[in-house]
């Protein structure tokens, strides 16, 4: 008997159950769908986490006080930098391209009848914008100028102006925090939301001096922590190197000993968050995996009732010559043909479901801007292993098929 005969006698009797079929290939359909869907929204998370990588900048790194754990306690952070070790960090450091101190202001930001809490308020330095590859809309950044001398000048984010200069042009404008006049002398670009989910444009920058003297009231040098911009990305890991090596020698670090500050680099960061979808994504997917072997189960116990169901048409087919492996091919192209129709139905409902979620996402939270990946590979893969199953869990049906006496099948009522 030939190959496309058999074929072809398999196709016709999935046909003549079509009711069966249909609920035989579910848990195929369920288990593709649900891989698919797993495996293209962790895609798209890190797709999204490395978009916003590099919105942070490819070359950044963070220099922060170390917290400390007291009896298991983490007590917190004790300030150890200064605004010289980062003018230091700037001009003892080959492989640094730009540096800025960092210092917390939050306060409310007031304007005529207009107020509102920026969700981000820092003190920086003059090359913030050049270590976080930052643009401007409009106007300016604030000079050195500026710095040296404290003066109250800021610059905004997009959700600020929505807030505060609905309908005005917000440069050369002023607003209050607290008591004190700011001026705004420019808009920053837009960024999106955060890797958090947080809205990066609700943000305001004031000079880190303006912030230290005016806002704070302190003549202290201390800083939160010091952002530096490698000159390349492959300098990067120079960079905090020359980094450690320095605040080693300026705070007296002896080798050996526990260092008063951390230095992470974006890429750590990357390397982080990519371990940690990548897990999450695998973990997901395995779980989906699951709902295939149980699909597998159930083409194989529909496919031993369908065995028994039809004894007499095997015998039948025996007594006019098929052999053991003709039902035997027979039974495991059905297995098979289910098991791929089922994968096919629900890779297509798996990337529905991957861009609606994406879709809804993004309607929920508009800063989110989830790109809509569709996992091809994974979809690929997950037909194959529904080839697979099908064909692992109908060789069993196939085989008690294809043993079958003649006589006792003909027989067989």
């Amino acid at each position: 008997m030939s190959f496309l005969l058999t074929v072809y006698v398999a196709v016709r009797a999935l046909l003549r159950n079509k009711m069966r079929a249909s609920l035989t290939i579910l848990g195929i359909v369920i288990g593709i769908a649900a891989v698919t869907t797993m495996v293209s929204v962790g895609s798209s998370a890190g797709q999204l986490l490395q978009n916003q990588l590099q919105s942070i900048g490819s070359n950044f790194i963070v220099v922060q006080p170390k917290f400390e754990r007291r009896r298991g306690v983490q007590s917190g952070n004790v300030i150890t930098l200064t605004d010289d070790d980062a003018q230091a960090i700037g001009r003892e450091c080959p492989s640094v391209l730009a540096y800025s101190p960092l210092v917390f202001g939050a306060r409310p930001v007031v304007r005529g009848n207009s107020n509102m809490q920026p969700k981000e308020m820092w003190g920086v330095g003059v090359d913030y914008l050049r270590v976080r590859s930052w643009d401007i809309d409009a106007g300016g950044f604030f000079t050195e100028r500026d710095e040296r001398a404290g003066n109250c000048v800021c610059v905004v984010g997009h959700t600020v102006v929505r807030e505060l200069f609905p309908a005005d042009n917000p440069i050369g404008q002023q607003l209050r925090i607290g008591n004190i006049p700011f001026t705004v002398v420019g808009v920053l670009g837009k960024k999106g939301a955060s890797l958090t989910g947080d809205d990066q444009d609700n943000v305001m920058l004031m000079p880190y001096t303006t912030v230290k003297k005016r806002l704070q009231g302190s003549s202290f040098k201390d800083v939160a922590a010091i952002l530096v911009g490698a000159k390349a990305p492959e300098l990067i890991d120079s960079a905090k190197g020359e980094i450690i090596q320095l605040l080693n020698d300026r705070h007296h670090i002896a080798p050996g000993q526990k260092t008063d500050f951390e230095v992470v680099t974006s890429a750590q960061l990357s390397e982080l968050f990519g371990t940690i979808t990548g897990m999450m994504t695998m973990l997901l997917a395995s779980i989906a995996g699951i709902s295939l072997l149980v699909g597998g189960v159930g083409i194989m116990n529909i496919m031993l009732v369908s065995v028994t169901e039809r004894t007499r048409e095997i015998g039948i087919r025996m007594a006019v010559g098929a052999r053991g492996r003709d039902i035997l091919v027979q039974f495991l192209i059905e297995s098979v043909v289910l098991s791929c129709f089922g994968g096919v139905i629900g890779l297509a409902m798996g990337i529905s479901a991957s861009v609606g979620i994406t879709t809804l996402i993004n309607s929920i939270s508009p800063g989110a801007d989830w790109p809509v990946v569709v996992s091809i590979p994974a979809g690929v893969i997950a037909m194959i292993f529904a080839a697979v199953v099908g064909l692992v869990f109908g060789l069993y049906p196939a085989w008690q098929a294809s043993r079958l006496d003649p006589i006792d099948a003909l027989r067989y009522e």
